[in-house]
C-alpha cells in the first residue's frame, strides 16, 4: 500500500502515440518515405521518445489502438479515450489527477530530439497549465495540475493557432497557464531534413 501510495504522488508524463501501421501514420511523409517507411519512422520517434523518458516521474505509453509495438518498454499502456484529440487528452490528464498525481503531462511522439529538461521544466510549472510550444503553432507537450472539461473548446488541430486557442481556452476555463522552451515537431519534409541534418552534425 505505501509503495502504490509513492508512486501516485510522482508526476505522470503520458506519451501519446499511434498504433505504427503503415499508410496511418506521418502521412505527410509518405510521398519521401513510402507508406512502410512513414511508419518504421514513427515507431523509432516512439521509441526514442520512451528511451528517452527518466526522471523523477513516471511514465505511460497511450495508443489509439491495441498493439504489441515498443514491448521492449516495461511502461504501463493504456488505451486512449474517445473523441477527438482534445477529449482524449483532456480524459487521460483528469483520470491520472484523479488517482492522485500531483501533475501529469503529454507529450506526442514528433519530436524525438526533445531535451529532457523541457519535460523536466513543464512538469515544474506552478500554473495549472503549462505549454511546450512548437515551432509550427502547435505544442510539443502539455502538463497539467489542474483541468476543465472544456478547456480545449474551440481548439483547431494541427494548426498554426494551436496553441494560442488551447491558451484561450484554458484562460476561459479558469485555469492559469505558462508556456515552456520551445522545440521542433518532425513531421514534414523541412522538419525531417532539418532533423537529419543535426543527426549528420551539419
Amino acid at each position: 500500500m505505501f509503495s502504490f501510495y509513492n508512486q501516485l504522488v510522482r508526476p505522470v508524463v503520458i506519451v501519446f502515440a499511434k498504433a505504427p501501421i503503415a499508410g496511418r501514420v506521418k502521412t505527410r511523409l509518405i510521398p519521401r518515405l513510402g507508406a512502410k517507411g512513414a511508419a518504421e519512422l514513427h515507431r523509432a520517434f516512439v521509441r526514442e521518445m520512451l528511451a528517452r523518458l527518466r526522471g523523477d516521474f513516471d511514465v505511460e505509453l497511450h495508443t489509439d489502438e491495441e498493439t504489441d509495438a515498443w514491448g521492449e518498454f516495461p511502461v504501463p499502456r493504456r488505451l486512449q479515450a474517445a473523441g477527438d484529440l482534445g477529449q482524449r487528452m483532456h480524459a487521460a490528464l483528469e483520470a491520472a489527477l484523479e488517482e492522485g498525481r500531483p501533475a501529469a503531462m503529454i507529450v506526442g511522439s514528433d519530436a524525438p530530439t526533445l531535451p529532457r529538461a523541457h519535460v523536466e521544466e513543464l512538469l515544474e510549472s506552478g500554473a495549472d497549465v503549462a505549454l511546450g510550444p512548437a515551432e509550427d503553432g502547435g505544442y510539443w507537450g502539455i502538463a497539467a495540475r489542474r483541468v476543465a472539461a472544456d478547456m480545449f473548446a474551440g481548439v483547431a488541430w494541427s494548426a498554426a493557432d494551436t496553441l494560442v486557442r488551447t491558451e484561450a481556452g484554458c484562460a476561459r476555463a479558469g485555469l492559469t497557464v505558462r508556456h515552456g522552451r520551445t522545440w521542433y515537431d518532425v513531421d514534414d519534409r523541412a522538419s525531417l531534413d532539418r532533423l537529419m541534418g543535426e543527426l549528420r552534425g551539419d
